[in-house]
């Protein structure tokens, strides 16, 4: 009789997170799918939280006793800065405070089987600066939200050993915008203008906005989770799941182009094309009407959703204390090239990333029957090489520090909340391209500095 609302509220929720804006964590990835695994870091992949989060962190570990239903969600709120060693220029984020929700059904269908479906967004990424930021031309804002639905079935194999998998229905939403120089765009070639010459030839200074882009698309695709539990004994267990890669092709993206008004006029006169004084604004309008090159077009582009490998160990070290650790590898050397071809304009933007790896290590320290204090470590490298290092994603290696605690609140509900301070030494990095085509890190121009808040809360309630 209760099976209806709570479907429909599941269904409300998703679009919540579908249109939600995910930040921060390693290359665009996010680790942060539970407020109670949260508070240790991460871990358990060996030991999931019991809010029926194991889809996520390990689809072997559904509960084959009680239905769960989790809710929960994390604000995370990032902030820095980039300071250009040689102008000493600095461009500060906007601040912003993103939510990322979450949402996991579980329920045991015999002894042997469990069934379950959740949402998460294991890849997301939000950065918005200003629009006069120093690095606005390579862009200002980027977005990436990858929406996960997951139907997912576990098997108990024997009395010690579950497996666990998962069909990974993804929805993926991508969004840049970046300012373009007038200074830098090429003359035709007519007489009076030098062969190769550019609008700076025309006393236009270099930072001069003249048009405004966004690229945006969206697609679904298919993908796959699969995991697997081992007990040895009551105080010891390990644990292995896999995230499968996905390429997600968006094949009906758009880019828009708003034209900004510059005060220049023509300093000279062009034969054939307009007398000095003309407004250099009115020579441009008609690249931005049908068929120009700044006209708004369609766009295709391909992103990848890269593999995760986590394997990690639990173990109860006294009646009150468990200590978990998870060792993850992701796979981000698929991200290579960001490719946008539009129907004039096209780019491939470099991107180079390299297979990371981290450690997560937990504690759980249960105070007394209804109370557990958690706390929590976590390290990464870096994915992004030295030379891709730039405003749409300043990433880094990483560690974060994480504390929280979970209190059963009647028989039925029980509440999970965590805090996590994220930490990234600052890094050297560009704002430009240095008038190349394929940047060096000799192009890095200064340092990005950042870091983060996390808060997370979440309700579970079992039957």
């Amino acid at each position: 009789m209760q099976r209806t609302p709570v479907i429909v509220f599941l269904a409300v929720l998703i679009f919540v997170l579908a249109g939600s804006s995910t930040a921060w964590a390693q290359g665009y990835g996010l680790y942060e799918q539970s407020p109670c695994a949260m508070g240790r870091a991460g871990a358990g992949v060996a030991a999931p939280c019991p809010d029926g989060s194991a889809v996520f962190f390990n689809p072997a570990g559904l509960s084959f006793e009680k239905t769960q239903i989790g809710l929960g969600g994390t604000l995370v709120g990032p902030r820095g800065y980039f300071n250009d060693i040689t102008t000493s220029q600095v461009s500060t984020i906007n601040n912003h405070w993103y939510p990322v929700p979450n949402i996991y059904i579980s329920k045991p269908i015999n002894k042997r089987f469990a069934a379950a479906i959740g949402t998460f967004a294991p890849y997301g990424w939000t950065i918005d600066w200003p629009t006069d930021s120093q690095g606005r031309y390579l862009g200002y804002k980027s977005l990436v939200q990858a929406l996960y639905l997951q139907p997912t079935l576990a098997m108990k194999w024997s009395n010690s050993i579950s497996v666990g998998a998962g069909v990974d229905i993804t929805y993926l939403k991508v969004e840049l915008r970046q300012r373009v120089d007038l200074s830098t765009q090429q003359l035709p070639t007519v007489p009076g203008i030098p062969p190769g010459a550019t609008f700076a030839f025309l006393g236009v200074k270099a930072g001069t906005d003249f048009a405004d882009l966004q690229l945006k698309g969206d697609a679904f695709h298919v993908g796959y989770h699969v995991g697997v539990l081992i007990k040895m004994g009551s105080r010891f267990s390990v644990g292995v799941r896999y995230l499968g890669n996905q390429n997600v092709a968006i094949n009906d993206g758009t880019i828009s182009t708003t034209q900004i008004s510059t005060s220049y006029t023509l300093p000279i006169t062009i034969p054939g094309v307009a007398p000095a004084g003309t407004p250099l604004d009115t020579l441009l309008k008609p690249q931005f009407a049908a068929g120009g090159t700044f006209s708004n077009q369609k766009a295709t582009t391909q992103l990848p959703l890269p593999a995760q490998l986590v394997a990690g160990a639990a173990f109860q070290l006294t009646p009150k204390i468990k200590v978990v650790g998870d060792y993850q590898r992701t796979y981000w050397n698929k991200f290579d090239v960001f490719p946008i071809n539009g129907d004039y304009l096209k780019s491939t933007i470099t991107e180079s990333y390299q297979n990371t790896w981290g450690g997560r290590l937990g504690l759980d320290y249960t105070l007394n029957p209804k109370t557990v204090i958690r706390a929590g470590f976590d390290y990464h490298n870096a994915a992004a090489p030295d030379q891709t290092v730039t405003p749409n994603l300043p990433e880094g290696r990483r560690q974060e520090y994480a504390a929280g605690f979970g209190r059963q609140l009647t028989t039925r509900f029980r509440i999970d909340a965590a805090y996590m301070r994220l930490q990234q030494p600052d890094r050297a990095g560009r704002t430009t391209n240095g008038g190349k085509t394929t940047p060096t890190a000799a192009d890095n121009n200064g340092r990005y500095f950042f870091n983060a808040n996390l808060f997370g809360i979440s309700l579970t309630m079992t039957f």
